[in-house]
């Protein structure tokens, strides 16, 4: 399936958050949904230092563009 710019319209895109988070169910720090990297893993080892991953520049220039530029270049 591919997405046809002409035939959808997106509203709106929320991200889950901006910061690796401790899933609420699970506990886990292995599944990650975020712009900001956490070093810590699911048995709450690490540094925690916090790095950005490839995804914050991705949604900078979408949110600079208003979602006009929606590539991963």
């Amino acid at each position: 399936m591919r997405w046809n710019r002409r035939e959808s319209r997106c509203l709106g895109y929320t991200a889950w958050g901006c910061i690796d988070l401790v899933s609420a169910s699970t506990g886990e720090m292995s599944r990650r949904y975020s712009f900001i990297y956490v070093d810590r893993n699911d048995h709450g080892h690490g540094t925690l230092k916090r790095s950005k991953k490839k995804s914050s520049d991705w949604y900078k220039t979408v949110i600079a563009t208003n979602g006009e530029d929606l590539s991963n270049e």
